[in-house]
């Protein structure tokens, strides 16, 4: 029995010791297997930790460059509101029963003939055709007749065979040229401020005292027919029924305006409503649309001019001896149809006055009109004082301008006695009106005392007249009218001052933030990877922080500054106190003085971005920019060359030159593309348009588009496929849907030909502006939406190629994975560009695409992806594209017509937006291509790595662009008193500042979040 309880307990044993090794070998497979699976967790962990701190310092990088934005919107802003001139306007308004110059009427007299003066029409009749520029209203005989030649006659012969009942005057105009200031100067008497020329698109009301509020509060009924710009500045002034106001803005429309005008205008001219209305003001607008449609010498612009002739005649006939008839330009046109500038052509308008009652006459030796505009000209402000004596009214009291000698000398041209008279009304309200801003503005005495001791002599003559003979008449009015010149000369020389301390704010702002660009773009050591050395949190305190103690300080000394500006002046200087004061910025700023550029690279960038910014201090390199930057890229291609030929492999030397040579061959071809300045001439000869007086494109031009839809893909194709990235979605997008796209541009310029020319002429009009209007808007959905939509669903263009006798597979384009997903992305963005630009246009930017492809080809060639000459090069490229696209740093050269390419009609925000797609297409195309000097040809790294070479080359373009900003606005500003300041310098430096903020957008909207985009796509395939 023990025996059997030993052996029981024996089995019981062993069975517990074969369970627990039976346990033991499995805790020994379980303990074998987690190493695997932890590992495997594990690298999950780590990619995901990887992606997180990707984009956490993604979204550094991006808020870094919005901040950029920030800081150079601030430094426009101040430095704008200290140069662009603002007028300080005064309250006061003349009455009638205050009467300047000691010549009150009785009240009686005041009631029955006017307030200050007898006046000589009841009614009148004010019809402004817009742009009608003086030569189109004059006889001309030439050996090369235009179309505008001797096509509205009726004002000269007019003027010629009743010069008792009209006369003809060239009318010039103070710039801006835009219809928005002239108008301000035609009813108030003021000069204009340059920054109104901004507002051109959206009036304000006129606040001041001016003619149509004068006439209003006499009780006149005021009707208004055409542009709607007068309902922008007078919006209750007219009678609402009887009014009728047009678009103004569709400059391809040459007749709606014109035609409701007309049919408008004739019946109230009728007898039977001839009481229904005292003034009426008609504004027309086809002959300023011919001339930006198609520019003066055109058949359209000889139609218009004749419809005007007929228009004036039959209004003409309509009249009746107590209505005054008024016809005058506000401003002229230039050689292409444009205006804006302060050019001859631009500033020389028409002035027409008739009337039956024969009250008109000349001086001696001006029987007939002038048939040059400098001979005989009269100020457009002059109109002012004119209207409000004639019509019997207060002469608005703001005024600066005079009578109109035509219009008051008499039948014999020898009335001194009237002239002496309303000249001494005139001189009498402009003498309260400068003592009143005196007193507000606390002017000095010697800025005063020339205007006031001429305003003394004529005061003294005409307290002493008496009795006085024609001769002593005359010298009184030549005494108040030299008292007017002059003061109308010190008002330009006040308003010409400018606000210094805002001004040197503005550029201590862009400089502070250019040194910040440099630093980020340029670091001494290693590489920026790590954004946190930017510090966002404390710059954000530091932005906070100086904002409200600058805030505080205004309230303080509000009349110094006011709260917004001292808010935002002191968030910008908090900030970029803030960011110079970083481990990085510290680092660079104690060695900033002591390097220079150690490569001839690095010279070359340098020389490259100074020599545009030192040559902004002369016009005539100002003038001639576009050469200068063809110079700068050709060395560029020079210096590619050379270092080309140092190269150890053949091929690799083969290709460098010929990517070299290339590079220089497509500049050229590009420079081709020319719209000349007026400054140029006769040393440049324009090819943008079909002539010099044109704003239409040559036949032979509606054959780019066609090259450029045939060509342009498979220059493309050809290099994504040496690069093995002709995979994915590259074949769809480049092969099918972007020459599509190119062919239905072509598609839309020649229907748009077809419609300016006429070429179908049994079609119903509007049609093929309809269907190229569907086709441009279907462009620009596949540009910006399928576009769009392809390159984020896209991902890296690979493919997969299987080698049969191994059974492995071969992995192609994973040395430009990023890259090439990219270019998507820009040539999406390149297909709505190339549709809103001209023809020619069109093929400027085809051209920077190929000359794109060299660069890009070079840069990893060379070794200079961390150089900062390729982003200079880029930037270079951008900026002389940009002349080569139809433009130039003139208002005059805004080709306006692309706000309807797609539209038919003023659509906010999107005709200012594609205003801006054309005018700065080639430095936005510029900032989207960025991405590519650090992704093109380069194989996948680390994530952060690569979107910190896309950040440092963006920063290395804007350096660029606020180096120019900058350096024009330190030259506008020291040259501000010099006679080319509103013609050069102040031009180029509004040119330079609206094309760094464009930049700074399209670097955050295209080239960082689209490359930011690539680079995560790439890191998702090949890791973080």
């Amino acid at each position: 029995m023990k025996k059997d309880a030993k052996s029981s307990e024996f089995k019981s044993i062993a069975a517990q010791y074969a369970h627990a090794q039976t346990l033991k070998t499995k805790e020994a497979a379980q303990d074998a297997e987690p190493p695997a699976q932890a590992s495997a967790k594990f690298k999950r962990m780590v990619t995901r930790q990887k992606a997180r701190d990707f984009q956490g310092q993604y979204a550094l990088l991006v808020t870094f460059f919005l901040w950029i934005f920030f800081i150079h919107a601030t430094g426009i802003y101040f430095f704008t509101k200290g140069f662009l001139l603002t007028r300080f306007v005064l309250d006061f308004k003349s009455e009638c029963d205050k009467v300047p110059a000691g010549l009150l009427r009785s009240a009686e007299t005041r009631k029955q003939n006017g307030c200050w003066h007898d006046k000589t029409f009841d009614k009148a009749v004010v019809l402004i055709i817009d742009a009608l520029r003086y030569d189109f209203t004059v006889p001309i005989e030439s050996t090369e007749p235009r179309h505008f030649h001797n096509a509205f006659p009726v004002l000269y012969e007019t003027a010629v065979a009743e010069p008792q009942n009209s006369f003809l005057l060239p009318f010039i105009a103070d710039p801006p040229t835009t219809t928005l200031q002239r108008l301000k100067g035609l009813t108030t008497g003021t000069l204009p401020a340059f920054i109104d020329a901004g507002s051109n698109f959206a009036g304000t009301a006129i606040e001041e005292d001016n003619l149509i509020a004068q006439l209003l509060d006499a009780n006149k009924t005021l009707v208004h027919l055409g542009d709607d710009t007068w309902q922008a500045l007078f919006p209750t002034h007219f009678d609402p029924v009887l009014t009728r106001a047009y678009d103004s803005l569709n400059v391809w429309d040459l007749h709606t305006v014109d035609n409701g005008v007309a049919a408008h205008i004739l019946p109230l001219l009728h007898p039977l409503n001839n009481t229904k209305w005292d003034v009426l003001v008609a504004h027309v607008l086809g002959v300023d649309h011919a001339g930006h449609r198609y520019g003066p010498d055109h058949p359209a612009m000889g139609a218009k001019l004749q419809q005007m002739d007929t228009f004036i005649r039959s209004i003409m006939a309509a009249l009746d001896p107590s209505t005054l008839l008024v016809v005058m330009g506000d401003h002229g046109m230039d050689a292409k149809g444009d205006h804006g500038g302060e050019s001859d052509d631009e500033v020389q308008a028409a002035l027409w006055m008739y009337s039956q009652k024969g009250v008109f006459g000349r001086r001696g030796g001006y029987a007939l009109p002038p048939l040059k505009a400098p001979e005989k000209a009269v100020a457009q402000i002059d109109l002012v004082p004119t209207l409000a004596l004639l019509l019997g009214i207060p002469i608005p009291f703001n005024n600066l301008g005079a009578p109109i000698e035509e219009a008051f000398i008499g039948n014999t041209g020898d009335d001194w006695e009237t002239l002496a008279r309303i000249n001494a009304l005139t001189g009498s309200q402009i003498h309260r009106y400068q003592s009143e801003y005196s007193a507000a503005r606390e002017l000095d005495a010697g800025s005063t005392a020339k205007g006031l001791a001429l305003w003394e002599a004529a005061r003294t003559l005409w307290d002493v007249r008496g009795e006085a003979t024609l001769e002593e008449w005359e010298e009184i009015y030549a005494a108040f009218s030299k008292y007017q010149m002059e003061t109308l000369d010190m008002c330009r020389g006040l308003w010409a001052r400018f606000d210094v301390p805002s001004m040197i704010q503005g550029i201590a702002i862009l400089a502070v933030g250019l040194i910040v660009l440099i630093i980020y773009a340029n670091p001494l050591e290693g590489d920026l990877t790590d954004f946190s050395t930017l510090r966002p949190i404390q710059i954000l305190g530091g932005s906070v922080v100086g904002g409200v103690l600058c805030a505080n300080l205004s309230t303080l000394y509000p009349d110094i500054i006011s709260f917004l500006d001292a808010s935002l002046l002191g968030a910008t200087a908090g900030s970029l106190l803030v960011s110079i004061w970083t481990p990085l910025a510290l680092r660079y700023l104690r060695k900033l003085f002591s390097p220079l550029p150690c490569t001839a690279w690095g010279w070359l960038s340098l020389v490259s971005t100074l020599l545009p910014c030192i040559g902004f201090a002369s016009n005539s390199f100002t003038i001639w920019e576009d050469e200068i930057l063809l110079f700068l890229l050709a060395t560029f291609a020079l210096f590619a060359l050379i270092a080309s030929l140092r190269l150890p492999s053949r091929t690799s030397r083969l290709l460098g030159a010929y990517h070299s040579i290339a590079f220089i061959v497509l500049t050229r071809l590009a420079s081709l593309s020319r719209l000349c300045r007026e400054e140029q001439m006769p040393w440049c000869r324009s090819t943008f348009y079909a002539s010099a007086t044109s704003s239409t494109s040559a036949p032979w031009h509606l054959l780019v588009p066609f090259a450029i839809a045939l060509f342009l893909p498979g220059v493309i194709r050809a290099h994504y496929q040496r690069e093995d990235s002709y995979a994915g979605s590259a074949p769809l997008w480049i092969g099918y849907v972007f020459r599509f796209g190119l062919f239905l541009n072509a598609i839309f310029w020649t229907l748009a030909a077809a419609d300016d020319e006429d070429w179908l002429p049994s079609l119903p009009e509007g049609v093929l502006k309809s269907v190229r209007t569907l086709l441009a808007q279907f462009v620009l959905a596949l540009s910006f939406a399928a576009g769009t939509a392809t390159f984020i669903w896209a991902g890296p263009c690979l493919s997969l190629s299987p080698l049969s006798p191994a059974r492995k597979v071969t992995l192609s384009g994973a040395a430009n994975a990023a890259g090439g997903q990219y270019f998507l992305l820009v040539s999406s963005l390149a297909l709505g560009l190339l549709l809103v630009q001209k023809p020619l246009g069109a093929g400027a930017l085809a051209l920077f695409l190929l000359a794109l492809f060299s660069l890009l080809t070079l840069i990893p060639l060379l070794s200079l992806h961390t150089s900062a000459i390729g982003p200079t090069a880029l930037a270079l490229l951008g900026s002389l594209h940009f002349f080569k696209t139809g433009h130039q740093a003139t208002l005059a050269s805004i080709q306006w017509d692309a706000a309807f390419v797609p539209l038919h009609t003023i659509r906010y925000p999107w005709s200012p937006l594609l205003l801006v797609l054309n005018t700065f297409g080639a430095q936005i195309l510029a900032a989207a291509a960025v991405p590519l000097l650090a992704l093109w040809m380069r194989p996948p790294g680390k994530a952060n790595a690569r979107v910190a070479d896309v950040g440092r080359a963006a920063a290395g373009l804007l350096v660029y662009f606020a180096s120019a900003a900058l350096a024009a606005a330190v030259c506008a500003a020291w040259l501000r008193r010099h006679l080319m300041l509103y013609r050069v310098f102040s031009p180029r430096f509004l040119m330079g500042a609206m094309a760094l903020l464009v930049v700074d957008a399209a670097v955050v909207l295209f080239a960082l979040l689209g490359g930011g985009w690539s680079v995560a796509s790439a890191a998702a395939v090949f890791g973080f």
